[in-house]
């Protein structure tokens, strides 16, 4: 609920108001707690006062229990936390809100360009060695050099099937083209085809401005339908950071804001942990880090604090933990160390309490006006003002088809790209294979035409030079006849003179 001083009241820890600061909401925050103790209330409660601060929010809906935003509360279901809590000045509502779903059944598709997500966060999210990633830069290049583009999933698998059956002429052009690291490219992308992710890559993609939206000074919230996609883990993943990673490529540094520019809120958060590859996670990482300087606040909604990564978790500031069960070894530790990591409060026993907090009660430390996390309190949650029950499937329809961005997302463009090419390249290919064995036989029909003919030429030299000589020989048995003839004549004529 918000404040007339613009600070969000989260709860009451007795008489004591509890709030939250929105210069402080890009320091992120984490909402933590055993299934059914009031994650959800306590998410719907900073999304809706933040939604009244003109803040637009993100949220991945994984129980679809957050559809009830666009309903308006019912106060005889409140009227009694609201009295036990001393709050008389409380009114129900409903919120603006853009439905999306990966898969288009429930929402506006939500679909990424796989060129825009590149070879670098792709290798990262399908968790390539660097000699693979090297390769897969390679694709991209060639196909940057062609002049094709890489919108989808069939694209960049038509591409990398390419580069692998030209991987000699690749290799001497662009440098070294394994077969192997392009056979492991062509598993991984098999595997993000068996999770749906043909359904994510595509176009038109998602515009971070349609995410920035308000409506009556209201902010927008952009709620994802994720229980089908919960159901893919390592997609859900991928789609989480994409979403992070569009926002930190797209907006602009900001430094110190009096509010956040959109705040995301990751249901299930430790699908993104469990399931990321040591790069990926690494780069998870990293942006969080670096996000809060553009704006943008997250908070991570899991069971146990112990979900998240170390790194990670040093940068929530706002948290707020809910009860957690602890009956094994196991989890007396994770709630412990849960209780640990709040800055203590002496007049409150943190560790007991962790475990036996009643639903919609939560453990609250927040960061105050300067930034200095204040003592953990025992906090009763406010209750929403929007219905905690899931939307009717046609007033969720409605919704979405009288929205300001219906029309925009929902039909598929697949313009020509690297796979509808492929038909041409291949049939390009034939055809200079065609011609190149036709200029072959031509030159080897033109070679022996050559030869045939310089046989023929050298026999017609050889027989004129036989010709010659035997001329020769002729003539010189002629001469040599005639002296002969001449010489028996004389020979005669001698004897018949002698003989007179």
């Amino acid at each position: 609920m918000l404040k007339e001083d613009g600070t969000i009241l989260l709860g009451k820890a007795g008489d004591k108001e509890v709030v939250l600061y929105p210069s402080m909401l890009n320091r992120h925050g984490l909402i933590a707690g055993a299934t059914g103790t009031g994650k959800t209330v306590t998410l719907k409660v900073i999304a809706e006062s933040l939604s009244e601060l003109g803040v637009p929010t993100v949220i991945a809906d994984v129980k679809q229990d957050l559809s009830g935003m666009i309903v308006e509360g019912d106060m005889d279901g409140i009227s009694g936390r609201l009295e036990s809590m001393g709050i008389n000045d409380y009114s129900t509502r409903k919120y603006p809100v853009h439905f999306f779903d990966v898969y288009g059944k429930t929402g506006h598709p939500l679909r990424a360009r796989m060129q825009d997500m590149g070879p670098l966060l792709l290798s990262q999210i399908m968790d390539l060695s660097d000699a693979q990633a090297g390769v897969l830069n390679i694709i991209f290049k060639a196909a940057e050099d062609m002049e094709l583009d890489i919108i989808d999933l069939k694209d960049l698998q038509a591409m990398t099937q390419y580069v692998g059956e030209h991987a000699s002429d690749m290799s001497l052009k662009y440098g070294n083209v394994a077969k192997q690291s392009v056979g492991a490219i062509q598993r991984k992308l098999l595997e993000l085809e068996n999770e749906g992710a043909d359904s994510f890559f595509g176009m038109p993609s998602i515009a971070v401005e349609d995410w920035m939206e308000t409506e009556g000074k209201l902010g927008i919230m952009n709620i994802i339908e994720c229980q089908e996609l919960f159901q893919h883990p390592h997609l859900y993943a991928i789609f989480l950071y994409w979403m992070l990673k569009q926002l930190q490529k797209n907006l602009p540094e900001e430094g110190d804001m009096e509010k956040p520019k959109i705040v995301f809120f990751f249901d299930e958060a430790h699908l993104l942990f469990d399931e990321a590859p040591k790069k990926l996670l690494e780069a998870i990482e990293q942006t969080v880090k670096l996000i809060r300087s553009k704006g943008v606040g997250i908070f991570f909604c899991t069971q146990t604090p112990a979900d998240i990564p170390g790194d990670v978790l040093a940068q929530l500031g706002n948290r707020i933990q809910h009860s957690l069960r602890a009956y094994t070894p196991a989890e007396i530790k994770a709630a412990k160390m849960a209780a640990e990591s709040f800055r203590q409060n002496p007049e409150l026993d943190v560790v007991n309490e962790i475990s036996n907090m009643k639903t919609g009660t939560a453990l609250v430390s927040v960061l105050d006006a300067d930034g200095a996390p204040t003592i953990v309190e025992k906090t009763k949650i406010l209750p929403p003002r929007s219905s905690m029950e899931k939307a009717a499937d046609e007033r969720i329809e409605s919704c979405i088809e009288n929205d300001s961005i219906y029309g925009k997302y929902e039909k598929v463009i697949d313009p020509e790209s690297a796979y509808e090419a492929m038909d041409d390249l291949h049939e390009q290919e034939e055809k200079e294979k065609q011609e190149a064995a036709e200029e072959k036989a031509r030159a080897k029909e033109e070679a022996a035409r050559e030869k045939a003919e310089a046989r023929a030429k050298a026999k017609e030299e050889e027989y004129k030079k036989n010709w010659d000589k035997r001329l020769k020989r002729k003539a010189a048995n002629k001469i040599e006849n005639e002296v002969m003839n001449a010489g028996i004549r004389s020979a005669r004529k001698f004897l018949k003179n002698l003989l007179k």
